[in-house]
């Protein structure tokens, strides 16, 4: 479907833009997209993020097929081709999601052509990684081909004491089942450990404390209470067969596991004296596994004097989770004389232990229709059943419960002019949520609704890409305290996001390639049981984002490429009572490619700002990276 009779926004990162400026995780990839805001609860080792005002952590999504639910291991930029975002409610094709919109992660696939590169990076913090790309095609046509990825990086953090490293290995191989018929078949294996970045009070840093500045490196957890180690693999296939010239069957399925403990330190309130930080420890076990499969049937067609393209499916799913902790005792911090080392009180039992079980068939329908001069729209439909079991060990408790729905989708677009396009679009999603009111009633999925409208352009050729979207989101069923029993929650609240979006791209051809957007997002707690919220804007949602990026060849010496860009955020609410500050950053980078070589430099946080862009509570506020360089050398051959 072309991007302009799509009426809904989409932005794309590509892995040019990817390599240019040096991506090393998903958070950074998405830096320069409209209406992603810039999250960071801690650098705790997922990939957090935020679309259009809401959460959409757990809508990362990998060629098309939801993950694990634990969503532990991040994605490594380096085995994806692109980063899709597609704004919005969006489970008419996807299911349960969140409503803000989703991240679809497009992975590196075997192609016709011979590709062998290797690289090395090494950079500020201890950064030090190997990553390695092989394609071989092993039939003449090429359809029969051989992609190896793999990549083992190390790296330190400003904070003190923490850590990360990531060993990542997905092999790919195609095979030639005739002219009519594609099937990629594929597997990942990852393992992750690393010490979790917590964040540190607001006081002392953002908020004034009676004993001084506080260090943004300091490390309030402790070291020897255990690190994360997380192991994760998948395996799988996508299909698809051309049946007729108007008629293709596809079928993605992926079944995946994730394994592994995790243990952490978390900060509390901090005491009345402002130096002793109450902490609280924690021991996990995880183990996750998922089932997933989307089969759908694409055919064109004409009825009625108009030409339709219609896509119909099903998606299936299932699979079994387990997060099991100990909540466990430790003394607090001295935050101005810290002592580590200080030992845990943990029980010998699980505090918490319900394994589960989630079931879930979804069909539907999209129509492409096209009419007029220059007239598409486009009509989806969905129902969806699901069904969790479970079983809570410590409660001695089984539940089980089932949630449907059914989602609709609409728009309209109108290419008035070659390569210019108006749209306007209607869309739902539901998301089921666990849990129970205090009479045992089972929670409805929270559901999202949103009008959006905007107009898109693309010149011949692709030089010039612009698009404007202006959006009113609405996310229901939202859990609030319950007002009577303390403890418990009842689902009365609603949240709304209203924005506009601009993105603009160039390639000149002169040298010059530019991106760049801005979002303006207004939040609100529209109803909440905690009446001093509502009315108030949402955590982590700032009024403006402006972001850019250029790279220039230079005429001189055609083998060098300049980088320069940055970001801007404006105030935004990092937890309440406190705000987080505006910032600017800027990057840069330089590149140098030889006849069989690239060289790549970069510096993240070009002027050292020193800002925070996230907060967990409000007892903990996150300080961003500060200044880091970073070497490259990639060797084709």
């Amino acid at each position: 479907m072309r991007r302009l009779e799509t009426p809904q926004s989409i932005s794309v990162v590509t892995r040019e833009q990817m390599e240019s400026r040096q991506i090393v995780n998903v958070q950074q990839a998405l830096q320069t997209v409209a209406g992603v805001s810039p999250v960071n609860f801690g650098r705790r080792g997922f990939d957090d993020l935020n679309i259009r005002g809401f959460r959409s952590t757990e809508s990362i999504l990998v060629d098309g097929l939801v993950q694990s639910p634990g969503m532990w291991a991040k994605l490594q930029p380096y085995g994806y081709e692109r980063f899709e975002v597609l704004k919005g409610s969006a489970s008419v094709l996807y299911g349960q999601v969140q409503p803000g919109g989703i991240v679809n992660a497009i992975s590196k696939r075997p192609r016709k052509e011979a590709l062998s590169e290797v690289g090395v990076e090494a950079g500020s913090f201890g950064l030090r990684t190997l990553q390695a790309d092989f394609n071989r095609p092993l039939s003449d046509s090429g359809k029969t081909a051989l992609r190896v990825n793999a990549l083992v990086s190390d790296s330190d953090d400003p904070t003190q004491f923490v850590y990360r490293k990531d060993r990542w290995f997905a092999p790919s191989l195609s095979l030639d089942l005739g002219r009519d018929t594609d099937l990629v078949l594929f597997a990942t294996y990852s393992r992750s450990e690393w010490l979790r970045q917590q964040g540190i009070t607001p006081y002392g840093t953002l908020r004034p404390n009676p004993h001084g500045r506080l260090p943004r490196t300091l490390y309030t957890g402790d070291p020897g209470f255990g690190i994360y180690a997380v192991e994760s693999t998948t395996a799988g296939y996508a299909l698809e067969h051309r049946i007729s010239p108007t008629a293709t069957l596809r079928q993605n399925v992926r079944y995946e596991t994730e394994k592994g403990t995790g243990n952490f330190v978390s900060n509390g309130t901090l005491q009345a004296n402002g130096r002793l930080q109450n902490r609280n420890a924690t021991r996990q076990t995880m183990d996750y596994d998922i089932l997933a499969t989307d089969t759908s049937l694409l055919t064109r067609f004409e009825a009625l004097g108009v030409r339709h393209q219609l896509v119909a499916g099903l998606d299936a799913r299932t699979g079994h989770s387990l997060l099991a902790s100990r909540s466990c005792r430790i003394g607090a911090l001295d935050l101005f004389a810290p002592r580590y080392g200080m030992a845990a009180t943990c029980p010998a039992a699980f505090t918490s232990d319900a394994p589960a079980k989630l079931t879930v068939a979804g069909l539907y329908a999209q129509d492409q229709i096209k009419f007029g001069q220059g007239w598409t729209a486009l009509v989806g439909l969905r129902r969806d059943w699901s069904t969790t079991d479970t079983n809570d060990r410590v409660a001695s408790r089984q539940t089980r419960q089932k949630d449907s729905a059914t989602t609709l989708s609409a728009g309209l677009v109108y290419e008035f002019h070659p390569g210019w396009a108006a749209y306007a679009s209607y869309g739902e999603s539901f998301l089921p949520v666990s849990g129970q009111t205090f009479g045992g009633q089972l929670f409805a999925p929270e559901t999202g609704r949103q009008w959006e409208a905007g107009l898109k352009y693309e010149a011949p050729g692709g030089q010039w890409t612009g698009a404007l979207a202006v959006f009113d989101l609405t996310r229901r069923n939202v859990s609030t305290a319950d007002p009577v029993n303390a403890g418990f929650s009842v689902q009365t609240g609603e949240q709304r996001a209203r924005g506009l979006e601009l993105e603009w791209g160039a390639d000149l051809r002169n040298g010059w390639k530019l991106t760049s957007a801005y979002t303006y997002t207004q939040t609100e707690v529209t109803r909440d049981n905690n009446a001093a919220i509502v009315g108030k804007p949402l955590n982590l949602t700032p009024r403006h984002v402006l972001t850019a990026w250029a790279t220039y060849r230079l005429p001189q010496w055609q083998r060098v490429t300049v980088g320069l860009g940055g970001r801007y955020v404006s105030e935004q609410i990092g937890a309440y009572p406190f705000t987080l500050p505006s910032y600017a950053v800027a990057d840069a980078s330089l590149s140098y490619t030889g006849s069989s070589y690239r060289i790549t430099a970069g510096i993240k946080n070009l002027f050292n700002k020193a800002y925070y862009d996230g907060a967990i509570n409000a007892n903990v506020v996150s300080p961003a990276a500060p200044r880091s360089f970073s070497l490259g050398l990639t060797y084709f051959f």
